[in-house]
Formats: C-alpha cells, structure tokens, sequence
C-alpha cells in the first residue's frame, strides 16, 4: 500500500486550486500529478462543485488537491457554486489562483485575494497557458502588488510544472502537517501505557483512529508504547521496572484508569490529545468555563464534523445530553449539527460542544473555533466534556499546564458534577 493511501486525509496538505471558469484548474491538476485525475473540457463550468482528490505530489508528499468550480460561475445555481467554492478556504492550508496568461486580473481574484488574505492562508498566483499567449506581464505585476508569489506554466504542455512545485513547496505554511500528538510532552526511552478498551462496541479487528495514530507518534518519538485493556492496566503497572511518563486512556474507561493510575504518574485520554491535536486545548478548556454556568434551559449546540450511523446511545446526540442535564438537575436546549458546513448562526446558543473532528484538519477546527470567538459564544470539545462530567477534568489537564491553570482560575461559580456514567465511545 502506498503512503499516499495510507496518510489520513486530515494529515495532508490541503491544495485548493481556484480560478475562473475554463481557465484550467483540472488540467492543472493532472499536469501536477501526471494523471488523468480531474475532467478536462473546453466548455465553462464543467467542475460544478469542489471535488478533493487524495493524492502524492512528488516531493511534496501526501497532499489532497480539491477541483473547485469557477469563481466567476453566473446565474442562481452559479451563485451557489460560488459560494461552495469559497466555502473551501476553511479546510485550505494552501491557495493557488490560477488566471489565464495574456489577460488582466479583475473583480473576482481580487475578491478572492482578500478572502484569502483575511484567512491568512499563503497563496500561489499561476499563470496558465502560456502555450497560447505567453504574455503573463499584467498577471505577475498584480501578483507581486499583493506580494504573492508568480509562476508561469503551460498544464497542456506541463512546461514549468516543476516551477510551480517549487513554489508550492516554498509557499506551504511551516509545519503545515499537524502538530505532534504526545511527541512534545515525552522523551526517547519513555514508556507510554495506552489503555484500550476492547468490547462489542468496538471496531472489529482494528482500533479506532486517534488509538492508531498515538501508537505511531509513540514510536516515531522512540518512545516504548504498552497497549492493554483497561482490566490489566494495574498489573501491567505493577510488572513495569520504572513508571511510566504518561497513561493515555479512552474516555469510557476514565473512572478506572484514574482509580489505578498512581497520582505521581500523568494521565489523559485520547479526546483530549485530539483536542490539541485538531485545534486550540486552551480555548477550548477556556470554552469549557461554560458548563460551570449552565443552568435549566441553557442552550447547546453539539455539532460534529462528519455524518455516520449513530448507534442507540449516541454520545452527541444522546450521553453528553443526557450528563449534562443530570449534572445541572434541570432540563437544556440542544441543537444538533453535522457535517461540513458549521452552522451560519449559533447567536441562540450559550455554548458549543464539537466532536472530536476525526475527518476534520486542524485548519477546519481553528476556523470554527474563531467564528465562534467571534460571536463570542464559548466553545469546547467532546474529549473537554467527557473529563468534565467524570469529574477528573484537573487530572486529565496535568501534561497541559497552560490549559490546567486555565481551567482552574475559576471565575465563574464551579460545580463538580458527580454524574454516573454509561460505558462510552470515545
């Protein structure tokens, strides 16, 4: 299997190639990766909605590349192509404008350069077939006023491709593939104990995403990984010939680990390293401050990044609702939303409670985090939550110091909820 499918889609760098219709953005795309990935045709508006392709890019790496329709598209259903496109920018760590050489850039790249600009996410402006008119003097002298860097390429005739990976690969923000997820908070010869619990609810003949990839940044940080089951977790302790450096446990188990785990020995739980991982831990322990003043008929918006099939005890839709109810004594309002599209208006709500976001990058959460800064509705995260309705918030937070003394200058009224809680997945 090759690494480019073997590379979450949330670990790549995200490319999304923008441009007028019929200025070549698919032909682009396979002119990159020297595949027929995107349809080509001379008529405009034949890629009518943004389409991610999953892809590797030598050198560059895994990235995924998204098609999307042209910034120009006219009429009602052209409008909201237009407005699915720009909707991209929240997953985009790195823009390409695509405009035809031998003409002048106008309206819509300078609407898009400022949307970019405001987002603060890098951009490369390309010139395109230059097979055709060569003459790409008015689009690299609009470039260079915006300081955005220039290439000149021809997709059909793939000349100066390799140019325009070049920049690319110097325009990519640093460190643009998500932060480490225990790297940081570990040194090489370090044990880590990862509690895993294995029941029908759990995947069959696999684990669950964010177990396997805080396996792998154990090992990549030449740490030794111990995996067990939450009921050998005391033993395994007892038979290690030096502490561990940290427990990491899924969420459903969290009573028990924390009842076996020495207090000498940190302790957290896979949600609250996805938590960082994804987005903001501080801000979102901030955002947690909330479900301090949550009272009978607060508010809520749960809302997750991805459709799936819920199972009967849904933990969005059915075991926050119902710990955070038992935690106040009194009945909430909750919102539910899913999917891509964050909801355009949550000024009703008085917090929000996002998932986990597995399907998300962290350039997604980072954007929803600040639109809700921004209507200043508090926000947190399921992993946030969990700890919190377990009582062991404090603990889970020990790695995190910033995060800790966050949470625990309390300037709002505290409660402790003591709730008892269903088996979960985390």
């Amino acid at each position: 299997m090759s690494t480019m499918n073997q590379t979450p889609s949330g670990e790549r760098l995200h490319i999304t190639i923008f441009g007028r219709r019929n200025s070549g953005k698919s032909s682009l795309i396979n002119a990159l990766t020297r595949q027929k990935l995107a349809i080509v045709s001379d008529v405009p508006g034949t890629t009518t909605d943004p389409v991610a392709k999953a892809m590797e890019i030598l050198p560059i790496g895994p990235v995924v590349v998204t098609d999307t329709a042209g910034i120009d598209d006219i009429g009602d259903l052209g409008k909201l192509r237009v407005e699915k496109t720009l909707r991209v920018l929240e997953k985009t760590d790195l823009a390409v404008l695509v405009v035809v050489s031998g003409t002048t850039p106008g309206e819509f790249e300078e609407d898009l350069a400022v949307k970019v600009k405001e987002r603060k996410i890098p951009m490369v402006v390309v010139a395109n077939k230059i097979d055709i008119d060569p003459d790409s003097v008015a689009i690299e002298t609009w470039a260079k006023s915006k300081n955005l860097p220039f290439v000149a390429v021809s997709a059909t005739t793939a000349e100066n491709i390799e140019g325009l990976k070049s920049a690319l690969i110097s325009s990519a923000p640093e460190g643009f593939a998500e932060p480490t997820i225990i790297g940081d908070l570990i040194q090489p010869g370090d044990i880590v104990v990862l509690v895993v619990p294995i029941d029908k609810a759990a995947p069959k003949g696999r684990l669950i995403l964010p177990q396997v990839m805080t396996l792998r940044d154990a090992l990549d940080h030449d740490a030794y990984a111990v995996v067990v089951k939450e009921r050998e977790l005391k033993s395994c302790l007892a038979s290690l010939n030096r502490k561990p450096k940290l427990v990491i446990t899924d969420s459903q188990v969290f009573m028990k680990v924390d009842a076996d785990t020495p207090k000498d020995i940190w302790m957290t739980s896979f949600s609250i390293l996805m938590a960082r991982y994804k987005g903001n831990l501080d801000e979102f322990v901030e955002g947690a401050k909330a479900l301090r003043r949550l009272k009978p008929g607060s508010c809520i918006l749960i809302s997750e990044g991805c459709t799936h099939h819920r199972q009967g005890d849904d933990i969005g839709t059915v075991q926050i609702p119902r710990w955070l109810r038992q935690s106040i004594g009194g009945d909430l309002e909750f919102g539910f939303s899913s999917g891509i599209d964050f909801p355009p208006d949550f000024n009703k709500y008085d917090l929000i409670i996002h998932c986990g976001a597995c399907t998300l990058n962290r350039r997604e959460v980072m954007y929803r985090q600040q639109q809700a800064k921004e209507a200043g509705i508090p926000m947190t995260n399921y992993g946030v939550v969990l700890a919190y309705v377990h009582g062991i918030l404090d603990r889970a937070l020990e790695p995190f110091p910033l995060a800790k003394l966050m949470w625990e200058d309390k300037d709002e009224p505290a409660s402790k909820p003591k709730v008892r809680v269903a088996r979960t997945i985390n």
